[in-house]
């Protein structure tokens, strides 16, 4: 475990360990979290949609959302077609 004092400016070192560990560099931006009790630092990622991709792979057990979604929408016009 790491300790980091807080300067009357409200400025906190990261100790080399973690910044080398979690790849943090230098005018690199942090989001700052609040889970209530708890704070939490968290890497602001360069490009979210280029860094994301990939990570949410479907599959057989994992359905696209957007076919349910049209799935859905399709049942629903055909219910509301036979009302008709």
């Amino acid at each position: 475990m790491s300790i980091a004092k807080i300067s009357s400016k409200g400025w906190m070192v990261i100790p080399a360990e973690l910044r080398k560990k979690y790849k943090l560099e230098s005018g690199q931006y942090i989001r700052v979290v609040d889970y209530g009790g708890v704070l939490c630092l968290v890497p602001q990622l360069q490009d979210p949609i280029e860094e994301g991709m990939g990570s949410l792979k479907r599959g057989p057990s994992l359905p696209s959302l957007v076919d349910a979604l049209l799935e859905t929408r399709r049942q629903d016009k055909a219910r509301e077609d036979k009302k008709r």
